[in-house]
């Protein structure tokens, strides 16, 4: 681990379906379908494919009764576990419970009296399932607002601390936390003081980051300020993209900061005029192809024949090329020449190789 990362916060650790989430656990990585929860089998099959690029948790939107009772189907056919998110209607909270969700993400403040809110809890806890208090600052209490005069970290966690408080006076402690802003600095502020002032097990993202670019910055600056912080036991990056994007990011952002690897590392170069390959296209078509690999690898992917190698020294193995012919190289020594056009069928190769190489180790 990298020596400026702190040590992680220990909090509680409770369960979400056959997932720990807090204490020891690893640091889990969720993500949102962005399909009609109704439609049984658009949702199944992106819940699928956002596990196969190794989603932890998914989380469903919850809208009506239809999407609550499509749960019980869905369920059928997945192995992740599945929160129903829920928004104003306490009833949607208990029909989704009912039809097997394995957790619930609520914001107390908006699903009515405190009567509502011990229903839904009860019935978590009948059903011994877990609850997300998501706290964000687009939906802030009126009277917070009005002591504080605008969104702040410490509005947001006020209202943080109150809604532990009620659910906590029902006798529920299977509790994990989020406190999201769309901006960087109020996100961190608020996640530093929250993280201060309990030892719930905390869910960190930035909310509405954007796009793919602005939202893959805010995250990366948000979610890793947090993790460097040691603060932080499940996350989830939210961009306007295909949620697998989001899994990706995600695992890039661990993996950067020394946390959790998962599948390899690819390295290349930003590409200069001594570039004479499609650099960008090979790099896109190896990525895809290993979406689903597991080997904890470095890949190196590289312009230039002459430097490639060794500036990519590092790699496990990697590719060069340049004047229509390619190169293979492990640990910056080159193995083998081959022609350019079949750069990515070389590497692919040699990483299936080493992939079954290790798992026979």
């Amino acid at each position: 681990m990298a020596p400026f990362i702190q040590k992680r916060k220990k909090t509680r650790q409770i369960q979400v379906g056959t997932v720990a989430v807090g204490g020891d656990a690893p640091i889990s990585v969720q993500s949102m379908t962005n399909t009609h929860t109704h439609d049984i089998s658009a949702t199944v099959s992106q819940i699928n494919r956002l596990q196969s690029a190794g989603c932890e948790i998914v989380r469903v939107a919850v809208p009506d009764k239809k999407a609550a009772m499509a749960i019980s189907e869905i369920k059928k056919e997945i192995s992740i576990p599945l929160i129903a998110d829920i928004h104003f209607d306490y009833r949607l909270a208990m029909d989704s419970l009912k039809a097997g969700a394995d957790a619930l993400r609520i914001n107390p403040g908006n699903i009515g009296s405190i009567q509502n809110v011990r229903a839904v809890v009860d019935c978590a806890k009948d059903r011994n399932v877990s609850i997300r208090i998501g706290v964000n600052s687009g939906s802030l209490e009126k009277e917070l607002l009005k002591k504080f005069g605008k969104v702040t970290a410490e509005a947001m966690v006020e209202s943080a601390l109150r809604h532990i408080d009620l659910i906590t006076s029902f006798g529920f402690d299977r509790i994990k936390l989020s406190i999201k802003a769309s901006d960087v600095a109020r996100t961190v502020d608020a996640y530093r003081l929250l993280s201060s002032s309990t030892d719930f097990p905390l869910h960190v993202g930035v909310t509405e980051a954007g796009s793919l670019y602005s939202g893959i910055v805010k995250s990366s600056l948000g979610i890793g300020t947090l993790l460097a912080d040691g603060i932080g036991d499940t996350i989830r990056v939210s961009l306007t993209r295909d949620p697998v994007e989001e899994v990706r990011v995600a695992y890039e952002i661990l993996k950067a900061l020394g946390i959790r690897r998962r599948g390899p590392e690819i390295i290349s170069c930003p590409t200069c005029g001594r570039c004479n390959i499609d650099l960008f296209g090979i790099v896109e078509k190896v990525e895809d192809s290993l979406m689903t690999c597991l080997l904890p690898a470095k890949i190196a992917i590289m312009g230039c024949v002459v430097n490639g190698p060794g500036e990519a020294r590092e790699a496990d193995v990697g590719i060069a090329g340049g004047d229509g012919v390619g190169i293979l190289f492990k640990h910056g020594k080159i193995v083998k020449k081959f022609p350019q056009e079949q750069l990515v069928d070389v590497l692919l190769k040699e990483v299936a190789a080493l992939e079954k190489e290790r798992r026979q180790d």
